[in-house]
């Protein structure tokens, strides 16, 4: 039974954190972590900064500041 509610669920109705969520709770779905892995590698890269940017560890260190406050927010939701 739970193979045949696997084949009908529909990953491109759920937004990324929902089919991460997902994944989570259904880690024998190879279809949820395929849909979960292609989402977020057509992520594009963003840059902080280039290893000859004069400011490159202060970049760094607000993008690590900015990461941890999201995930802070994140989890208080």
């Amino acid at each position: 039974m739970e193979s045949l509610l696997i084949s009908q669920v529909n990953y491109d109705s759920m937004s990324t954190t929902e089919l991460k969520q997902y994944f989570l709770k259904h880690r024998g779905d190879r279809g949820a972590f395929q849909a979960y892995l292609d989402r977020i590698n057509q992520r594009p890269l963003r840059i902080i900064a280039s290893p000859d940017d004069p400011d490159f560890d202060e970049k760094v260190q607000a993008a690590i500041r900015r990461k941890l406050e999201a995930a802070r927010n994140n989890s208080s939701e």
